[in-house]
Formats: structure tokens, sequence, C-alpha cells
């Protein structure tokens, strides 16, 4: 959880005593060196990185892996190694959202103390292998989001995660399959299941059988079809060249109006060829380099975001936030002034959206002391923090009243919240933005992303679909992070004691505790405001103990419980003016 980037060194293999190495959360490149194998490693985590290449076998030949290897969200390729078997003593399995292919080796059945395997959201074929029936002491198998095929064996009665695959054949009726909420959830997307219990509604696998098409009839189709095609194709062409060169006209003047027009390499040349000088950082889909171009006859800054479209599920990250950003117009909300879609140097296909450049970074940058641009380690104020809290409410106030839909953001964080130069806040980043429908709380969501871990609302977890309560939690973590100066991922908070639970226990008699001590030692130009009297101390805490009891009831763990995101607004206005009011009977500045 760094800004780590660049390859893993193979130098590695010099750690003879290294048992756990976690470097998830990055911003890693290049393959998983095999000289780990030399490391008597019982935890591996190389997840959420840009890692690539196939798996190295070798990293399956450390016999001491006994608690999990984790390498999920990568861009990792090729096939999972036969020798993956050799994990006898591994308790869990992750290689979930990668473009891993080829088949789920027998060998798999090897792994007797697995518990947790995860391989969704790759390209794997081929069937289930019998094999998983030894392993005893699985719990939680998924994988769905691939290309299997073949039927469900019966002993995946008490496993969920099938769904989105083209497995056939009869539905098992035992186990997660006798409940229709739990089997509907863990089959869906594979068209050619049949039977099961009744609630599924599935067809009979004897009429499935009956009314399949024979290979022959299939062939005499296909031949058909082939020369009725050729035909078409004959007499549309001229139509068809026709009325794609008027479309194509209408397009360009209404796209002209609207925003200017880029080419792949303007864009090239804007960056100074994507030198790594100009990246400001890089994301799940994605990187931003910083530019200049010329826009009506003057040189413009810009931050240009580039599309990985290796990672799996970019394309529609950038037609999601194409959509998005194309309706909503709010003084908080990132600017897009165009987008490029192309093909870039070597023919491959080439993304871009371009913004107004942000001189004063993310939000995190600011709260985690990174140096911003010119170098310097700077702090917020109170009252500028909380101007930024009450701006980024406003968007998303805004965005959850839009119409004719409202608009769920799904990541908000400190890192996708921008400054500008008067320290205004706007919200970036909608690429896992879903529409939501009017007369319901379910979205169109796209795919199963729904945000960041730490900020993504814990029903998330639970697949429920995302809804305005889980932007409301993800805004009362910032919250939280803002005046606390303490990240929701931090190690000391653990699986069970999230930074929520940390803050609710201390107000409001240990209030100070949890503050961030840069909020109770404010300093001017480098000395100590006279703002630290015991009195403006005391009014710092109580205004700063309201915001934080304010996203506490953002963030509450259930949805109905928090209060909604316009109710926060009010609450952070009447805050900030109290405070500004107390400090000026003080004959302080409200800094």
């Amino acid at each position: 959880m760094n800004d780590l980037s660049g390859s893993i060194p193979p130098t590695f293999n010099n750690l003879i005593q290294l048992s756990e190495l976690k470097l998830g959360g990055n911003m890693l490149s290049g393959s998983i060196p095999s000289s780990l194998m030399a490391c008597p490693l019982q935890k591996l985590d190389l997840s959420n990185n840009s890692l690539g290449g196939p798996i190295p076998r070798d990293l399956f030949l450390i016999n001491t892996l006994s608690i999990y290897m984790r390498l999920q969200n990568n861009l990792l390729t090729g096939d999972l190694p036969t020798e993956l078997g050799n994990l006898k003593n591994i308790g869990e399995l992750d290689f979930s959202g990668n473009l891993i292919s080829g088949e789920i080796p027998i060998s798999l059945g090897g792994c007797q103390t697995l518990q947790f395997l995860n391989v969704s959201r790759n390209n794997l074929q081929g069937t289930i292998p019998p094999s998983i029936m030894q392993m005893k002491a699985l719990l939680m198998l998924d994988i769905s989001h691939n290309n299997l095929s073949g039927s469900i064996p019966g002993f995946l009665g008490s496993m969920e995660g099938l769904s989105f695959n083209n497995l056939d054949g009869e539905v098992p009726t035992d186990g997660i399959f006798s409940k229709a909420a739990s089997a509907s959830a863990s089959i869906m997307g594979n068209d050619g299941l049949c039977d099961g219990i009744p609630q599924l509604k599935l067809p009979h696998c004897s009429n499935l059988t009956t009314t399949k098409p024979t290979q022959k009839l299939v062939i005499i189709f296909s031949i058909c079809g082939a020369v009725i095609l050729i035909a078409l194709v004959f007499a549309l062409s001229t139509f068809y060249s026709k009325s794609r060169k008027m479309k194509a006209n209408k397009q360009t003047s209404s796209i002209g109006e609207q925003y200017l027009r880029v080419s792949y390499a303007e864009l090239v040349s804007a960056t100074n060829g994507f030198a790594s000088e100009n990246l400001l950082g890089a994301g799940s889909f994605g990187s931003v380099y910083k530019g200049t171009m010329r826009i009506d006859d003057q040189q413009v800054v810009i931050a240009v975001k580039v599309l990985n479209l290796t990672q799996r599920g970019a394309s529609r990250s950038f037609v999601a936030e194409c959509e998005t950003l194309k309706c909503v117009r709010h003084r908080n909300l990132m600017k897009i002034l165009t987008v490029c879609s192309s093909i870039d140097s070597q023919s491959r296909d080439f993304k871009a959206l371009v913004y107004e450049y942000l001189p004063n970074g993310n939000l995190d940058k600011w709260i985690h002391h990174h140096p911003i641009e010119d170098g310097e380690n700077r702090s917020l104020h109170l009252r500028v923090r909380l101007q930024i809290a009450i701006d980024v409410a406003s968007s998303l106030e805004y965005l959850h009243q839009h119409k004719p839909m409202p608009i769920i953001h799904c990541d908000l964080k400190p890192s996708n919240v921008l400054l500008d130069g008067e320290m205004i806040a706007h919200v970036g980043d909608f690429g896992l933005a879903r529409f939501l429908h009017q007369d319901s709380e379910k979205s169109t969501s796209w795919g199963s992303m729904r945000g960041t871990i730490g900020y993504a609302a814990p029903e998330y977890g639970l697949g429920n679909q995302v809804s305005i309560h889980g932007d409301v939690y993800s805004y009362g973590i910032l919250l939280l992070e803002m005046f606390s100066g303490k990240r929701p991922t931090e190690s000391r908070f653990g699986e069970s004691f999230g930074l929520h639970k940390y803050v609710q226990m201390a107000l409001p008699e240990r209030a100070a505790e949890v503050i961030d001590r840069d909020l109770l030692a404010e300093t001017e130009d480098g000395k100590e405001s006279s703002s630290n009297s015991n009195s403006n101390m005391d009014l710092r805490i109580a205004c700063i103990t309201s915001v934080l009891r304010t996203g506490i009831s953002c963030s509450q763990e259930t949805p109905t419980d928090r209060i909604q995101i316009g109710g926060a607004l009010k609450e952070l206005l009447a805050i900030r003016d109290r405070f500004d009011k107390e400090m000026c009977a003080e004959g302080e500045p409200a800094n």
C-alpha cells in the first residue's frame, strides 16, 4: 500500500530468513523473480500491482508456504503450472483478476490443507477437475468469470462462485443449490444449465437435449448464412459507405462544438513521450501524466489519463468515465477537456482522457505528507480541511440527486480528490461509476469491482448491489482519515478493528488521542500560531470531534443506519459556521 514502482529485485534470494513478503497495493511491474524460491516464505502477497508474464514454476517449490500466496489483480499470463500441487501445506491461494489461461491443473488436488481458492476473473478453460474433491479442507472456491465448461460436479454442493462461465448440464439440488437465493447467485451467467430446484425456473435437461441442433444442421445453416451474407454485402456496401460518411461528418461536427480534437501524436508530444518524469500517478486501469498543449492559442497544462488496455475491465472503465463525465457539471467535480480513442505507434488500441491539470495534487498526499510538486512537505490547516470535506460532500450530493438517474461514484478515497490552485476540492476518477435506476437501488453495474479496500462499504464484500449508501460509507471513512491522519488500512487496526471503531471508542473523552497532531499544533509560516491557547485548543478539539462524529454516522456498518449525504453536508456547514464564529469571538483567524 505504497507508491513503489519498478521491478522486484532478484536479489531477494539473499534473504535466507525471510518468512513474510508483502508488496501488495503498489505499482510494481515486470515479472515475478523465480529467485524467491530461495526464501523460506510462509506468506507471499504481490497483489494489486502490474506484474506480468507467467507465474514462475519455482514459486510452487517453496515448501515452507503455509499461510497464503496472493497474486490477485495483476497482469499475469500463461497457465497455472502443474507444480501447483506441491503446495501441500498452503492455506490460501488467490490468482483472481489476471490474464491466466489454460486449464485448472489436476495436480491441484495435492493441496490437502487449502481452505480458500480464488481463480476468478481470468481466462481459464476446460472442465472443473474432479481432483478438487480430494481437497478435504476446502471452505471457499471461486472460479467465476472464466470460460470453464462441462457440468457442475456434485461435490461442489457446499461451494459458491461458479457464475459467468460456460457450464452446462444438470444443476445439483443439494448444499447451496437447494436454496434459491444462493443457487441463483452461484450459477448465473451459465446459459447451458438445466433442471435444479423448481425455484430456479431452468429448462428441463431432456427438453434441452431434444431441441439442440445436430452438427449437420449447424453446418447447413452456416453455409446458407454465409451465402446470404455474401449477397447482402454487395447490396449494402454502397449504402453503408455513404451512411458512414454522413454519420462521421455529423459526429465530427458535434464533437468539435463541445471538445477540442486531439490525436495520439499530440498527446505524445504534450507529455514528452509519456516520460516517467511527467508521471503523476497510477491507478487500477491506467497512469496519469502531466503535459502541456496549445488550446485556443494558449499553452495549457493538462493531465492525461492513459488507459492500460491489457488490464481487464480498463475499456469498460473508459466507457464508464466518458458516460459519467459527459453529463455532469459541478464546481467540485473534475473537468474533462476531451478524450482520445485511437491507435498508438505500434498499431495497438489507445484510449486516454484529458483533464484540466490541478496543481496541488491529490488529498492523500496532503494528509500523509508526501512531497508536493515543489518538494515541500506541507500540511492542511483545520479550516482548509473542513472546507475540502464540504466540497466533497457537495459533489456527492449532486451525483446522488442527478437527473434523470443518480450516479454512484463507487471509489471515493483521498487519492481521487484533487485540489486546484485555490485548494478547492474536485472529485475525480469515475472509472467505476454506475448509474442508479430511478425506481430501484440496484445499479447498472458492468463488473464486480466496487471500490478500494478500506473505503468500500462492508456490504459490497457480501456481494450486495452498489448503492448511494456505499458512497456515504466511503465518504465517512474519508472524513475520519482527513481528521485523524490515519489510513483505514493501517496494520494497527487489524481485520476486525477498523478506523471507524478506533475513532468511535475514543470519543468524546479521548478525542485528542485520535486527532491528527498537525491540527492540534498548527503553525503559520514556520511559527506557532497564537491560537494554541487552552481556550482555542478546546475550540479546535470540539470542532474536530463534531466532524469525527459525522464521519462515524456516515460509516455505520448497516447501510440504513448511515446518515444521508445531504444530512452530512448540513452538519458540516453548521460546524464550519460555528467554528468561524467562535474563533472570531476569540479574536483569532479560523485557520
